[in-house]
């Protein structure tokens, strides 16, 4: 049984900090055996993910199961017996895509080969306040001699999608590693280059992806940085010392995500810390139990995701290549979920 309730009376119900609109929204709940290969999933892998959280989450009818989910119960049975699945917004198609945590090469200091700046956020700059665009930070240099560099790259496109994802690993010479994660930004809004090469009818629309614009600017380097410079917005970088180099990069939840298990969802509809149900049709088809523990500003809707593949070049390259439809459903405590769906 369907029913329409505003993602105001959603988000208030199922995320009391988030900040929502008056879009509308149908809800569902569906069983278990409604879920595509729900029995053939790893439910302990994900139980496991769920507890990197799920402590965090400070709603009441969240505790008793996070303290319940650490005795180690059957991954499986635990989650049938105390969630719901519910559909939001299934009259909508969904729309999976695929992000990464980028690893650079890098230096603590400037040389002939590492000459592109990771920035920290000035200190004059507000949050949410509008400053200087990436053209003026990158040809104007107002940023530099200031002390404000982390870490100096060697490649600037890279350092350009480091900014898009938001955190990444940067590998020194001697073998260590600078972790780093979202600083801040410089107040303009991100503007897509993929879509700005459609427009300019450099390529069609179905052959735009993250590792096609990142050649096309290397072959074309002034008309590149061109390019790339059609985005005003510019992120800052924060060093993240307590995160180990073999654990993920830290989510919105400000814990490590685990690839192909963590998503970044719009918390408007989907609750930081709730699993989540994937059904991603494509060229990799994905069946399988996943964890909000993300954000993003394109993760907007009720159907709407961003699975995490992992670190490094080969997970940016699978991740570049997915923009799929198919279904996602969120698992709520059941008391939540039938007061959202009464009679559902």
């Amino acid at each position: 049984m369907k029913q329409v309730v505003a993602a105001l009376a959603v988000g208030v119900a199922v995320c009391a900090t988030s900040v929502q609109t008056a879009w509308a929204a149908t809800m569902e709940i569906l069983r278990f055996e409604d879920l595509n290969g729900w029995a053939a999933d790893d439910h302990d892998a994900a139980l496991s993910v769920f507890l990197e959280t799920c402590g965090d989450l400070k709603d009441p009818e969240w505790a008793p199961l996070c303290n319940l989910a650490k005795t180690t119960p059957n991954a499986r049975t635990f989650f049938e017996l105390f969630f719901r699945p519910v559909l939001i917004g299934g009259e909508k198609p969904v729309l999976f895509t695929g992000y990464f945590e980028p690893e650079l090469n890098g230096s603590r200091t400037r040389t002939g080969q590492f000459r592109f700046p990771v920035y920290r956020k000035p200190p004059e700059l507000a949050s949410n306040q509008r400053w200087r665009t990436r053209q003026e930070i990158e040809d104007d240099g107002v940023l530099a001699g200031r002390g404000l560099e982390i870490a100096w790259v060697d490649d600037s496109v890279e350092l350009f999608f480091l900014q898009i994802q938001g955190s990444g690993r940067i590998r020194l010479q001697d073998g260590s590693y600078i972790r780093v994660g979202y600083g801040g930004a410089n107040g303009h809004e991100y503007k897509s280059v993929g879509q700005e090469m459609v427009r300019r009818g450099i390529y069609k629309p179905h052959q735009v992806s993250a590792q096609v614009i990142q050649n096309w600017v290397r072959r074309n380097p002034a008309d590149g940085k061109a390019l790339l410079q059609h985005n005003p917005s510019y992120v800052f970088f924060r060093p993240v010392t307590h995160v180990p180099a073999d654990k993920g990069p830290l989510g919105a939840m400000n814990r490590s995500i685990t690839a192909l298990r963590s998503i970044a969802v719009d918390p408007a509809f989907t609750p930081l810390g709730a699993p989540v149900w994937i059904e991603k049709g494509g060229k990799g088809p994905m069946r399988r139990l996943m964890i909000a523990q993300d954000t993003g500003s394109a993760i907007k809707g009720a159907q709407r995701a961003d699975i995490f593949f992992g670190t490094g070049d080969a997970a940016g390259q699978a991740a570049g290549t997915v923009r799929d439809r198919g279904r996602m459903v969120v698992l709520l405590p059941i008391d939540r979920a039938y007061a959202l769906v009464p009679g559902g």
